[in-house]
């Protein structure tokens, strides 16, 4: 087990998150005598539990829900029996004011919580192996969709030692997360951490990214002590090996917590419109001028985000790998949704039958005109 056993060191309620605004909704509970607490670690149907009291384990058996988007998280704030209760029991989640979901690799189509009540997803990704923004971008465009505010750490900056190609590799992700903070650590040695804790500040942040990205070395840096494991990545590939095996959440000395992720080998997008909207912010700005509203970005006549690439302006891997992420959000969506899919299965025969007027028209064989708007 990579997370010590032992009880959380007596802090106050507040620096676990808790203030006014957790405090009014959970007032119902307090009536009922049942006691606040914050999940800090989640382990087959038991849970680590910090209380005013200080820490409990507590069973889940009554908040099992069928939908797994309702199971007890990581960083949820729940109700538990009052002391002198035996066992003591999860009675009720607080609403979340923020999750961060992906979709599993089943091919249910269910989405999995992986932290919930976060102000920062701290995205760690290596200098160790060559840059992948692909993955970058779809890590990002879940950390805006869960309402976090998303930040990009490059680990292991010490494996770079020239300073100009430190720098061209934030430029190249800075580029590929607009508004959205990058900054590079070498958290074995400390250097740049004393930085990122004064950016995440005293309240929630998540710690993501894929086994060998040096998470559980930076998270012990900025936790101020050992206590998640440490182990070296291959030397052929530069990956881990699964150090960290479930979510934990972690008190930091200068006040806020940490809830520590195991390695994401899969990054599936689930409901996140909204987030790959935001990651390329600058597609969705040209997008406004291309003449149909609707456009694609394939072929359309019109299209000023093609005419973008043409004129060097927009790189055209990052059109590709909009589209991509595009296409795999709306394929998620509509596995779980029954509208959407046929919403979406219509958009495609209306696409197909004006590309079909096109291709005639070109040949001489009659007019082209675009479908009226839906």
């Amino acid at each position: 087990m990579s997370f010590s056993s032992s009880p959380l060191p007596a802090r106050p309620f507040a620096d676990y998150g808790w203030d006014d605004g957790w405090e009014a909704e959970f007032a119902p509970h307090a009536e009922r005598g049942l006691l606040p607490g914050r999940v800090v670690r989640v382990d087959r149907g038991l849970c680590d539990v910090v209380t005013p009291a200080g820490t409990v384990r507590a069973d889940t058996e009554f908040v099992v829900p069928r939908d797994p988007m309702k199971v007890v998280c990581t960083g949820d704030f729940v109700a538990l029996d009052p002391d002198g209760a035996d066992p003591r029991y999860v009675r009720t989640l607080l609403p979340r004011r923020t999750a961060f979901v992906r979709s599993t690799s089943s091919k249910r189509s269910e989405g999995q919580i992986l932290a919930a009540n976060v102000d920062h997803a701290v995205v760690a990704v290596s200098l160790a192996v060559e840059l992948d923004l692909g993955r970058v971008e779809r890590f990002l465009a879940l950390a805006w969709e869960s309402g976090a505010q998303p930040v990009v750490v490059l680990t292991k900056a010490d494996l770079v030692p020239d300073p100009v190609t430190l720098a061209h590799l934030v430029e190249d992700v800075e580029t590929t997360a607009p508004g959205v903070p990058v900054r590079t650590v070498c958290a074995r040695d400390g250097v740049g951490v004393e930085e990122l804790a004064g950016l995440l500040g005293r309240g929630t942040s998540v710690l993501l990214g894929a086994s060998g990205a040096g998470k559980s070395t930076l998270a012990n840096a900025l936790v101020g002590a050992d206590v998640m494991d440490v182990r070296a990545t291959r030397d052929m590939d530069g990956k881990g090996r699964h150090t960290t095996t479930t979510r934990n959440l972690l008190p930091r000395p200068g006040g806020g917590v940490l809830i520590d992720t195991p390695g994401l080998r899969g990054v599936g997008l689930w409901d996140a419109g909204g987030g790959v909207g935001q990651v390329f912010s600058e597609i969705e700005e040209i997008a406004r001028d291309c003449r149909f509203h609707d456009c694609a970005h394939e072929s359309e006549p019109g299209c000023a985000v093609l005419a973008a690439v043409d004129d060097g302006d927009l790189p055209v891997r990052r059109l590709e790998s909009y589209r991509k992420l595009v296409r795999e959000n709306q394929w998620i969506v509509a596995k779980s949704d029954a509208r959407a899919r046929a919403d979406i299965r219509r958009d495609w025969k209306r696409k197909g039958a004006e590309g079909r007027a096109a291709h005639e028209a070109k040949r001489g064989r009659g007019p082209w005109r675009p479908a009226p708007p839906r």
